[in-house]
């Protein structure tokens, strides 16, 4: 999914909204623009776009509440953050949001066109039809995962997970045992091209302990091994 996408740019500089608005466009994207976090909610709702290139700093609502607030809704657009600030608290904050990936200002627009592409078919894969060798049904310890349906269960119980935290339980659990770095796992699940650092992966492990163990700070299944990475305990 590249040309034709839909994207909703919001940032409150109208420079730097108007040079990314035309690289998009000339890129193929239909572009969406809101220059503040309330204008930003209701574009989102109204035009469903597939992907968001997001500024943290917005008048008002800012950009981590916008998606804070859109995860809540259950949208699965993809979000880029923009941000001038390179610490890693605003990034590991902004990803705790529900971002997907954040680009530091001031930067290249060849390096935020190749993230968005990036993100974009990232999204096309998820939506394409699961092959058959992936269409079955992963069962361990209290928790069902039907790939075919993207549908998990804890002890017979739905539970709802965003799409990256699907494919990684899903990925871990096909393979109970198995010790994986976060590297393996950017690669295996969020695919060779991935441009975010690795402390993404340990964000999106945080988020699964919430919904499938017991106690989270004492984690069953889906256990760390110190300074290699993860593992499902089956």
């Amino acid at each position: 999914m590249a040309s034709g996408s839909k994207i909703l740019l919001v940032e409150d500089d109208r420079n730097l909204q108007e040079a990314i608005r035309y690289n998009l466009v000339a890129e193929g994207y239909e572009v969406f623009v809101a220059g503040d976090g309330e204008k930003a909610l209701s574009a989102a709702r109204a035009n469903r776009p597939d992907l968001l290139v997001l500024d943290l700093m917005l008048p008002g609502i800012s950009g981590m509440e916008v998606c804070t607030a859109l995860r809540r809704e259950g949208s699965t657009a993809a979000v880029i953050m923009l941000t001038a600030r390179d610490s890693e608290a605003d990034r590991i904050a902004g990803l705790e949001t529900g971002a997907d990936d954040y680009v530091v200002k001031p930067f290249s627009m060849r390096e935020l066109l190749a993230r968005v592409s990036a993100q974009l078919r990232r999204t096309t894969v998820l939506s394409q039809p699961v092959p058959a060798a992936e269409n079955e049904v992963i069962e361990a310890s209290g928790i069902r995962i039907d790939q075919a349906a993207r549908g998990v269960t804890l002890n017979g119980s739905e539970i709802s997970l965003r799409p990256r935290e699907f494919d990684l339980l899903a990925f871990l659990a096909a393979r109970p045992g198995r010790v994986y770095s976060r590297d393996q796992l950017l690669q295996g699940v969020w695919g060779f091209d991935y441009s975010g650092d690795t402390r993404t992966v340990d964000v999106h492990i945080r988020w699964l302990r919430m919904k499938i163990e017991e106690d989270p700070s004492s984690p069953v299944r889906l256990q760390t091994v110190r300074g290699v990475g993860y593992r499902f305990s089956a």
